[in-house]
This record gives structure tokens, sequence and C-alpha cells, in this order.
């Protein structure tokens, strides 16, 4: 019998390591230079482990050779790394109709999952139906409009920091900046995509903020889940085992589809995300003339949508006003001439309060701002699958065979840190973007929303309430270093999140003595 059983435990290990290791040779065979991989975690174990953030990952791979493509392995799956920016703008624009799908997570068969069913996993002409469904929510025109909401919001959060008796002192308030920027994230996305009014200043558990939180803070359980979301569809499935849990998932359905129910039958029209989807749907009677597509979206399709706006919106955005908190308390020199531009705009605003046109018109506000996300992008690095062979004759000699099903990715991060494109890349310096000096950057060497017609949906709206909370915020208080301030920013290797281990620790002082 232990005979029977150690030949079967054999014979099982055997066909699990053929199985980890069926693509080890798949760069090999094609001659191109590759990272040799950990059977079944491929190259990025260390993020696995925590013992390096995938930020880090990235640039380490992407430095690891000059070609301009080079072999990785995402736990069992090959990527072509992709290092040149005329090869990115060649398969994400000039043959987008071969690439025009992300890498599937998840089970596509799912019809329970909301991030399965987002415009980021949707494919083909579902995702191109949806995207013309959402684009309207991010013209101009609705920025313009949202931004009446955004000084709102930010002034509920200023008030917040004055409320506390230490900012007006000379030695300032030490603050944990993250807390109170993802409340002014999080009543901005509550308001735009579905319709709540939220101050999450005045009751700090609401139920809308603690479930953010719940679904954009991962867990080293919910690392394990991807991994296993990417090797075992079909068996997570079939356990019913999801990314995100049952409590949150049924919250966001509840909300959509009970505020969808409620403004249909009481005609109520407001200008968000959930009027968006409802007018792709012909839900309102006056409107059925309008509906953007023939298509027939699924409650989940819908709540889906919402649920991505409300994920993305949550914590990157958060981390991008955060980010550039940090490199204006860690760049005095910087914020000084930051402060300049926003006491001229007060100036010529006399006494009024702050515009659009105001805002939008400030050249270094925007200059900070793309610097913060050339050195600090939200989107590492972004995928695309090929979904027709083609064949690449590369200027270096080299012949690239991309077939049908396969990965290409393109390293975001690796071309923002690259001293070929950026001099002295570790360096904060506005400058870069310059009226002088933008038209030295490759274009495909500078992507932090993505490239191409798949790029993200909402950059507009990410850069203007991040310009509009770092405006109010440097208006009003002096940044300095705190005790807990990580300075040189390193990422914290535990999180999947842009942040340090421990926190973006700030010290506000006011500019302003208290009345």
């Amino acid at each position: 019998m232990w005979t029977e059983f150690l030949i079967l435990v054999s014979v099982a290990l055997y066909l699990f390591y053929r199985w980890a290791t069926a693509y080890k040779d798949f760069f090999r065979d094609r001659g191109l230079p590759y990272c040799k991989p950990v059977p079944m975690v491929g190259n990025f174990w260390e993020m696995i482990l925590r013992r390096k953030s995938m930020f880090d990952i990235v640039i380490d791979l992407y430095n690891k050779s000059d070609s301009k493509v080079y072999g990785v392995f995402d736990q069992r799956q090959p990527l072509l790394l992709i290092r040149d920016p005329e090869l990115v703008k060649q398969i994400a624009i000039k043959d987008f109709d071969h690439f025009v799908n992300h890498r599937s997570l998840f089970d596509e068969t799912d019809t329970k999952d909301l991030f399965g069913a987002s415009l980021f996993m949707m494919k083909d002409n579902r995702w191109k139906d949806m995207r013309s469904t959402l684009s309207p929510a991010f013209t101009g025109s609705k920025m313009r409009s949202m931004f009446q909401l955004m000084n709102e919001v930010a002034q509920h959060t200023l008030a917040h920091v004055k409320k506390q008796p230490a900012v007006f002192t000379p030695e300032g308030l030490e603050l944990q900046v993250k807390d109170f920027i993802t409340r002014f994230t999080n009543d901005i996305i509550a308001s735009t995509a579905f319709g709540l009014q939220v101050n999450s200043y005045d009751n700090m558990d609401n139920e809308f903020y603690r479930m953010g939180k719940k679904v954009t803070q991962f867990s080293f359980k919910q690392n394990i889940k991807f991994m296993l979301f990417a090797n075992f569809k079909k068996i997570m499935k079939i356990l019913d085992i999801k990314l995100f849990d049952k409590a949150s998932t049924e919250y966001f359905m509840r909300l959509v589809l009970d505020a969808m129910k409620y403004r249909q039958q009481h005609n109520v029209h407001r200008p968000d995300m959930i009027h968006m989807l409802m007018e792709s749907r012909g839900m309102f009677k006056d409107q059925e003339h309008l509906k953007t597509t023939n298509r027939e979206w699924s409650d989940v399709d819908i709540v889906g949508q919402c649920f991505l706006f409300f994920f993305a919106g949550f914590e990157t955005s958060a981390a991008l006003t955060c980010l550039t908190t940090h490199e204006l308390m860690e760049n005095p020199d910087v914020q000084e001439k930051l402060l300049e531009e926003i006491q001229d705009v007060e100036q010529q605003l006399e006494g009024k309060t702050l515009t659009y046109d105001a805002i939008m018109g400030m050249r270094y506000l925007d200059m900070v701002v793309q610097e913060c996300l050339r050195k600090w992008p939200g989107a590492i690095a972004t995928d695309r699958v090929c979904t027709k062979d083609i064949t690449y004759n590369l200027d270096d000699g080299t012949k690239l065979d991309i077939k049908k099903g396969e990965c290409v990715w393109i390293p975001i991060v690796g071309f923002h840190r690259d001293p070929k494109y950026y001099e002295n890349p570790m360096k904060f310096d506005p400058e870069r973007f310059s009226e002088e000096n933008k038209d030295r950057i490759p274009p495909f060497a500078y992507m932090p929303f993505g490239v191409g017609p798949r790029n993200c949906i909402g950059s507009r709206f990410a850069l203007l309430e991040t310009k509009v909370m770092i405006y109010y915020l440097l208006r009003e208080f002096k940044f300095t270093p705190a005790k807990q301030s990580c300075i040189p920013l390193k990422l914290n290797p535990a999180s999947f999140q842009l942040a340090p281990k421990d926190g973006f620790w700030v010290n506000f002082i006011s500019r302003v003595p208290a009345s």
C-alpha cells in the first residue's frame, strides 16, 4: 500500500512540476533575453513574500536588460516586457486592433463578479460600447460642473484640519495625511458616481467610507487570492471564492440599483455616473431617444462600472494627492514656487471663490502634478493581449513574433525612471514639464494613465481633484517634515498601494494665526 501511495504522490508531484514549468523555455526558444523564473511564482516572488513592492520589482526587471523586449514571468505566464517607446506606440496605437484587451484575471463566465464586469476587464466590442457610454461623464464640461462639488468637499477637509488646535502653533500639527485625503476622495466619489451626500469628517465611521477601505486595502490573504485567481479560475469559481467579500459587493449592488429605481420612479436627473448608465439603458421615459447603445447591460455590468470608479478613485487619486504633498514637503523650493502661483491666483480672484478656469490655468501646479505622476505613476505597468498574430522587425535586428493569446507588458514606471529619458530621474523636478522642456520627453516615455484607446478614462477627474486639494492645503499651510516622515520616500513592500511603511506623515503649520 505504501508503495502505491509513494508512486501516486511522485506522479502527482511530477505532473504538478511539469504544469508549473510548462512555459519555462518560452523565451529561450525564441532567442529573447529573459529573467529566470521561480516555479509557480515567476519573477514576482518577492512581492508575494512582502519583501519588495511591485513598484520596485518592475523597475528592477526593466533595468535588467538593454534590449527592446525582455522576457519576464508573472507566476506561470510569460510576458513580453516592452522597453522601447516606439514599439509601445506601434502596439498600443498603430496596431491597436491586434492588442485590444487586457489579461483576464477572473472567470469571464462569472456573471456576478463586479470587478470582472468593469470597463477595465471588458473585451472587444463590449469594452468599446461601454467606453462610449461612459466617456461623456468625463468631458471638460462635466469636469467643470464636478469642480463645484470638489470645492465644497475641499472646504470640509480644510475645516477638519483647522479644528486641530496644534496646527496654529509654531511647531505645527503632525498628520498622517492619507486618512483625511481618502475621506476627501471618498466624499467626491460618493456624490459624482453614486449620488450620495457624505461628509466623512463629521461622520468618521460612515458605511460608504468603511466599505471603501475594506475593498481597497489588500491584505496578504487577498494577495494569495490574486495568485489563485490567475492560475485556478475554474476551481475558484467551483469553490465560489470571490476576491471581494459578499457583504461588500452586495452593498454596492444595493446602493446603485436602489438609486436607479428611485430616480426612474421620480424622474430625478443628476449629472453623475449613475445617470449616464441609466441613459444607456433608456430608463428615462423622456430620454428614450438618447439611449447610447443597443446593447443590453445587466445589473452587474451597470454596478461594475460604479464599483471600478470607486475602487480606482478611492485609492489611486488619494495616493496621488498624498505623494504630491510629500514631494512638496521634501522639496521646499518647489513648494515656495507653487505658493507664489497660488498667491497670484488669489490676488486675481479678489476674494472670490476659486474657479475651474483659474485652477486649469495654473501652469506650475500642472507641472508639479505631472512630475509627481512621472516619479510615482499610479499605473505601475499595463498589459495587452494579442488577438491576432503579428511580427515586428525591430531596428536592432531582432525579429519579434507575437502570437494570438500572448501578452505584452508595458512597464510604465520603468520608462518614467529611465535616465535615458529623464536626467537624474530620482530628483523631483517640475521644470521637466515646462513649455521649454516638455517637448524633449519622448511621447511614449511618459504615460501615467496608460496609453492608447485603453488609457484611464478618469484621468481628468483624478488630476482635477488632486489640484483642488493641493491648492487649498498649500494656500493655508506650510508643509514641513514630521518626526515620522519617510525621507527619502521608500515604499512599503507589504502593500499594493504606493505608500511608505509608516504612512504619509507631514507637519502642517498654519500660514495664518488662529483668530
